[in-house]
């Protein structure tokens, strides 16, 4: 059985969610293997809509069992809030269907303190980040530091104790240069006792789970959040989220060796977007980049803020295709497209008088790259809940194909509308 790495292949909000939640009927496991409550998944299943952060897509469904992994940075207080909002929606969540790794790091009240004192300090000086403030970054910041509280120290009181007072320790001096008051210790340390009951029954040894489900030839979908271009190392740096989203990532951040991995699924939006500060070189700031926001409903599932918006950028998803060693993509909101009289895609860059096949990592060469594009003709019939290419126009069966070539990988799944059902699979991912 083929288990499959589900990532982002541009700057997020490509539709993971869907496509997680299509492709978790064929799987028995569904796991989270890096961010925090920082993502946004928006599902819409029998017209019922679900909005995940932190819960892994496959919850939504009954009979398979759901992993946070120890990539993944846990708000506790907001995880508990994510399960009563959804069993509010008649979700059933338990600890026979939901696991979280021991060794997941917790992120306090204290990081999204810090985490906003800096964007706002940053914002000052002209140099804003873009965050979405929820103590995300601190988190990952106290893990490598070693200094993380992590989900198994809420079981034991000598324990946390010590790790809270080695930490409020450090976030003491940095909040006293930033100009904020010091952590209350008491507080903190009576919140965690209050919130480890409600953490603590879902804790498992999740690499041995996952070792064992494999063992036993059960299928393994992994689930990431953001996009490729967030990644800490291959993104826009600074301009990224504060963890490895590319598919490697899915083995450490689960404790699965590399050979669990058999299918990479890129997830790719038909045009760009990007939420908050960073390069974008294909961003149309005219009626035109205004109207795939509108048609697309481009506003963050977190943080509600308008996502920037242009043509679809082979260059960039070429380049993640290769970091993240993407087998097939599955191109989603190609109904967004519908009514374009023509299309451009991005086919190159120029940096001072010179072609680039690729985006560079310097943050003042990445600023003045600006896009070489290639133009195809657009459609007027409507592409959504196309379910088979005899439903698609012409031109727009020629605009994905052109986009395969482009990008140098082909087309796994094909979505035509936030509906689950509103899927065309060319590739199964999980056959092989």
């Amino acid at each position: 059985m083929a288990n499959v790495v589900v990532v982002g292949a541009q700057w997020g909000d490509e539709g993971k969610g869907k496509i997680v939640d299509w492709l978790s009927q064929r799987a028995d496991v569904i796991a989270r293997f890096q961010g925090g409550h920082n993502a946004g998944h928006t599902l819409v299943i029998d017209g019922k809509v679900y909005k995940l952060s932190l819960l892994p897509s496959g919850i939504v469904r009954g009979g398979k069992l759901s992993v946070i992994g120890n990539g993944v940075v846990l708000d506790p207080w907001h995880l508990v809030m994510e399960i009563d909002k959804l069993r509010g929606q008649g979700v059933q969540i338990n600890t026979e269907n939901l696991m979280i790794a021991e060794n997941a790091p917790l992120i306090l009240p204290l990081h999204g303190e810090l985490d906003r004192a800096r964007e706002e300090q940053t914002a000052s000086a002209g140099a804003k980040i873009g965050t979405t403030g929820r103590g995300i970054g601190p988190a990952y910041e106290d893990k490598v530091g070693r200094r993380a509280i992590r989900v198994a120290d809420l079981g034991d009181e000598a324990t946390l104790i010590a790790r809270i007072d080695r930490l409020v320790g450090h976030h003491n001096a940095l909040r006293a240069g930033l100009g904020i008051a010091p952590v209350n210790r008491d507080d903190l340390l009576a919140k965690l006792r209050a919130i480890a009951p409600q953490v603590l029954p879902y804790a498992q040894p999740v690499w041995k789970v996952l070792h064992e489900a494999r063992l036993a030839g059960k299928r393994i979908l992994f689930e990431g959040a953001q996009g490729a271009l967030l990644d800490i190392d291959f993104g826009t740096y600074p301009f990224v989220t504060s963890s490895n989203v590319i598919a490697g990532q899915a083995a450490t951040g689960t404790g699965m060796g590399p050979g669990a991995i058999d299918f990479v699924l890129g997830i790719v939006k038909a045009y760009t977007t990007r939420v908050g500060e960073g390069p974008f070189p294909a961003e149309l700031k005219d009626e035109l980049g205004e109207r795939l926001g509108q048609r697309g409903h481009e506003f963050g599932t977190v943080t509600g803020r308008k996502r920037r918006c242009g043509w679809f950028d082979a260059v960039l998803v070429r380049q993640t295709c290769i970091t993240s060693g993407v087998t097939g993509i599955a191109l989603t909101k190609l109904d967004v497209l519908d009514g374009f009289d023509r299309l451009k895609i991005c086919v190159a860059y120029e940096l001072d008088g010179k072609r680039l096949d690729y985006l560079p990592t310097a943050a003042d060469q990445q600023a003045r790259c600006t896009p070489i594009y290639e133009e195809i003709e657009g459609w007027s019939e409507t592409t959504a809940g196309a379910r088979s290419w005899a439903d698609l126009p012409a031109a727009a069966i020629k605009y994905v194909r052109r986009v395969e070539e482009l990008i140098g990988c082909p087309v796994a799944l094909l979505s035509t509308s936030p509906e689950r059902e509103d899927t065309i699979l060319v590739t199964d991912p999980f056959v092989g």
